[in-house]
């Protein structure tokens, strides 16, 4: 214990306002999301708009494209929600569907990653690349209402702690460790919600 509160009494936080009204609008996004509420996706395109640039500045690329994907995803999930006039049920999905796209994501997030080490001045491409995959798979499963989203969000956060924190956003990376008790939590809800639906 005495090592932790060391470590913390040596670290200088960078909080700056941009971070801190990205995180904001992050919160708000996630817990809507656990609550099925449409309008985290409002909250959503107003935090991804904020992250396009911080992670940029912080040459996290794939990051900076993941940001991108999110804002398309925010409107299509505004879209899709809406189309369905809050009657999108959750479901869930095959175990050999999961193994499928995780091997997939795997596959896919090596590549992108070697081509960033190779290529460019990146920063820690290879979890870059691994937390922008598969937050890309995440994101479009919460879109659908697919239960085990947040499972794949528990893994997410825990490793996005760690590539924020590396890059001296931490702010960043509370609001991730914040994400995945908040992935725990939507889990739970989302499985009441359909088992109380079937």
């Amino acid at each position: 214990m005495n090592e932790i509160i060391q470590f913390l009494n040596q670290t200088t936080f960078n909080w700056s306002v941009v971070e801190s009204i990205a995180v904001i609008f992050s919160v708000i996004y996630v817990i809507l999301a656990a609550k099925q509420n449409i309008w985290c996706w409002a909250a959503a395109g107003i935090s991804v708009i904020l992250y396009i640039y911080i992670c940029f500045t912080a040459q996290l690329y794939p990051e900076t494209g993941l940001q991108i994907f999110y804002l398309m995803m925010a409107i299509y999930g505004y879209y899709n929600w809406n189309k369905n006039n809050g009657n999108l049920q959750i479901k869930q999905w095959t175990t050999s569907k999961h193994l499928l796209l995780i091997l997939a994501g795997s596959i896919f997030a090596f590549l992108m990653g070697f081509y960033f080490v190779t290529y460019t001045d990146s920063k820690i491409p290879i979890v870059d690349s691994f937390t922008t995959v598969f937050s890309i798979i995440s994101t479009y499963m919460v879109t659908k209402k697919i239960l085990e989203n947040w499972l794949y969000w528990i893994v997410i956060d825990t490793v996005s702690v760690y590539l924020y924190f590396s890059r001296d956003l931490h702010l960043t990376s509370l609001l991730f460790i914040a994400y995945t008790i908040i992935a725990i939590a939507g889990y739970f809800t989302w499985l009441n919600n359909k088992t109380s639906d079937a």
